[in-house]
Parts: C-alpha cells; sequence; structure tokens
C-alpha cells in the first residue's frame, strides 16, 4: 500500500508526511498542478491533498481531479461527499436542507424581481453573505430593506469583488490591536499592501466579479458566540469562539474558549450524526443558537489548524471524552489508511 501526498507548507500535509515517516508509511510526494498527476498517481492507492479556496489555481480543477480519481478507483483525501460544498454557502445550503440539518433559514434568488420583491415583504435584520469567503469575509448585516435593495442591484449589477480587501484591512487591524505581536503586525502590513495595490495580487479571482445571485440568511439574535464542532470519522473536537466588540461575527474573531464545559455536547452529538448522514470524512460544523436550539450556519472541511492546537481532549462516537493534547492531522490519516486497508483486502 502506498499513498501520494501533496505537500503545501503549512498545511495538513506537514502532519501527514510526520505521521508517515514515524509509522513508516510507504508515500510519495507529488505535485497536483502537474499536467500529468494521473499518470504519477498510477502506483499509489489514494491521495491526500489540503487544497484551500484561496489558491484560484487549485479552486479551477480540485473537485474535477478528485471526481477523476475516483472514477478510477482510488481513495483520495478530501474526497468528493467532503469537499464539493468546501467554500460554496450556495451548495452547503441545498445540501443540508435536503438532509433536513438544523441548518439557519436562508434565501437564495436568482432573479432581481423575485429577490426585490422578497426584501420589500421579510423581516429584518438579514445576513448576506457571498457564497465564497472564510473567516467571516464577504459576510454583511442588512439592517433595512434599503440595505437589501442596495444589495440586489449590485448583485444583478456590476456584481462584487471575491475579496473584500478593505474588509480583511479592518479584520487584520482588530487583530493586530488584540495581539501585539509581530505575526498580526506583518499581516496587517500585507492587507494594506493589497488594499493600495491589488494588482499585486496574484489571485486572479479578484479580477472576476461575483454576480448573477444574491444569497441572505435570517439573522439570529442574542447570541455572543459560536460553536465550531470538528468531526474526523469518529472522532469529534470543538471550541466556542467569541463575538468581536461591535460586532455580530464570531468567525475569524481570535476569541476562542477552549474548555470542555464551554462546549454544549448536543453540537457534537449533532455533528456526528450529519456526518454520517453525509458521509464525509472531516467536516468543521459552525452553530449559533435560536431560542436555546442548535443551529447550522455553514460547515467547511478545512481548517486552520493553529487555533485547535490548545483543545484539551477530544470526544469519540459515543460521546466520551479523551483528555490530552491531539494532532487533527493524525486522525485524517489514520482514518485514510483505514480505508485503503478494507478496499484492498
Amino acid at each position: 500500500m502506498k499513498i501520494a501526498i501533496h505537500s503545501r507548507e503549512s498545511s495538513f500535509s506537514d502532519k501527514w508526511i510526520q505521521y508517515c515517516q514515524k509509522n513508516n508509511i510507504d508515500y510519495k510526494i507529488v505535485n497536483c498542478y502537474d499536467s500529468d498527476i494521473v499518470s504519477q498517481l498510477e502506483e499509489c492507492d489514494g491521495l491526500m491533498w489540503h487544497w484551500v479556496h484561496f489558491d484560484y489555481k487549485a479552486v479551477n480543477f480540485a473537485r474535477q481531479l478528485i471526481y477523476s480519481l475516483e472514477a478510477a478507483g482510488k481513495k483520495v483525501f478530501p474526497d468528493s461527499k467532503t469537499c464539493w460544498h468546501f467554500d460554496d454557502k450556495v451548495g452547503q445550503k441545498y445540501l443540508l436542507e435536503a438532509v433536513k440539518a438544523p441548518l439557519v433559514k436562508s434565501h437564495v434568488f436568482y432573479d432581481k424581481k423575485e429577490a426585490m420583491d422578497w426584501a420589500k415583504s421579510t423581516s429584518y435584520p438579514k445576513v448576506f453573505k457571498q457564497r465564497g469567503g472564510a473567516g467571516s469575509l464577504n459576510v454583511k448585516l442588512v439592517k433595512n430593506k434599503a440595505d437589501a435593495f442596495f444589495l440586489i442591484r449590485k448583485a444583478f449589477g456590476k456584481g462584487f469583488s471575491p475579496s473584500d480587501n478593505l474588509e480583511k484591512v479592518k479584520d487584520r487591524w482588530g487583530k493586530l490591536k488584540r495581539n501585539r505581536d509581530k505575526t498580526a503586525l506583518w499581516a496587517f502590513i500585507r492587507g494594506l499592501a493589497l488594499y493600495f495595490f491589488p494588482y499585486l495580487s496574484v489571485d486572479y479571482r479578484n479580477r472576476v466579479f461575483d454576480k448573477g445571485y444574491i444569497y441572505f440568511q435570517d439573522f439570529i439574535p442574542d447570541n455572543d458566540h459560536d460553536i465550531r464542532v470538528v468531526i474526523i470519522g469518529e472522532k469529534a473536537f470543538a471550541i466556542k469562539r467569541m463575538v468581536r466588540a461591535n460586532d455580530f461575527k464570531a468567525s475569524g474573531s481570535g476569541l476562542i474558549k477552549y474548555e470542555r464545559e464551554e462546549i454544549p455536547e448536543v453540537c457534537i452529538e449533532n455533528s456526528f450524526r450529519l456526518s454520517k448522514k453525509l458521509k464525509t470524512q472531516c467536516l468543521a460544523y459552525d452553530f449559533v443558537f435560536d431560542a436555546g436550539v442548535p443551529k447550522i450556519v455553514e460547515v467547511s472541511y478545512g481548517f486552520a489548524r493553529k487555533g485547535y492546537l490548545p483543545c484539551p481532549g477530544y470526544w469519540d462516537r459515543n460521546l466520551n471524552w479523551h483528555e490530552g493534547n491531539f494532532t487533527p492531522e493524525w486522525f485524517m490519516i489514520e482514518d485514510f489508511l483505514m480505508a485503503l486497508k478494507k478496499q484492498t483486502s
């Protein structure tokens, strides 16, 4: 048995490679961007590739490569069930509604008049989202009908940039004020540079405007935090993310609580149930609470690993608690190897 790993610095692959070296697992480093990637994988039983939403090259073909390899009988992480809806809030709406998941009520329109008619009759506030974006980027609070009309006209007119550089600057300034370290400083400086000189970015998505649809979610009031639960196979870990000051968003705030008692077990239980139904390898669920009932805001197979390192332990599928440090990427590769063994036996 041999696996292929696409290596990218500071991604899941660092720990996957470490695991293989530590446990004498036969592996091969590949480059998924090579034109002959399919032939490179002929000698391998599976591929592991942590591709990300902000890599325009990966977004162009990652899903297609995954579907193709699965058609050839190869195992892939993430597989198509895990990632087809990655960084696609509209796709997630349809998926979660189809499996009757407790999704925050969501609304999508592909016709300007229908969107305007809805905006005239609905209640406010609402939350506007573009289909792509992480860390609370491309998310705005719509306070009234006038705000909604403005966004609808823009959605069916010029459209929206997939990357809001001004919002990035504001977000990084907030993190710099909180953290006051070199990492936050350089992130803020880079954000300023891209705001004033956007042509320096190699992200070609910035040149293609998001248009022709508009997406809103109901606003759930009285939430000063959200709960993010990550399910990897039979294991779960979670964090509580506090909302920024004078804001309504918790995602990307960096204000995190890790203690086990901060996490409602109903969120863990619901996440396990949904991952089993969706047959996903790895999925993070973001919950807010509507009159005490947990509702899903969105999901994602990818996450920034550093934010979870202080977690004091994890749950198994039976909700038993396992105290102590752990490596999420090792959960991924252990499950992947187990699936490969089942396939080849």
